[in-house]
């Protein structure tokens, strides 16, 4: 561990912090879903620098299911939202 793990997770956290309020001010879902995925993602990254910096594989492990629900998320809205145009076939 070098030290720098926790220092790249709190620049990580602020951003999600940043991210939150961009999620309260994005004017369609669309822009609200994208913040959502920047979660998904962002927590990934943190959760795999917490787990290489001395949490073990229990951190790694959360990580790799935190980003297969995000990518499965992601699919849902956009199968939700433009999924029903059936006259672009």
């Amino acid at each position: 561990m070098t030290g720098l793990e926790g220092a790249l997770a709190v620049f990580l956290l602020v951003n999600l912090m940043v991210a939150l309020i961009r999620a309260g001010r994005g004017p369609t879902p669309a822009d609200r879903m994208l913040v959502a995925l920047l979660f998904g993602t962002t927590g990934v990254g943190v959760l795999l620098l917490l787990g290489h910096a001395g949490g073990g594989m229990p951190l790694v492990d959360a990580a790799l299911v935190l980003a297969l629900l995000a990518a499965i998320a992601g699919v849902a809205f956009a199968l939700r939202a433009w999924g029903d145009d059936h006259d672009s076939r």
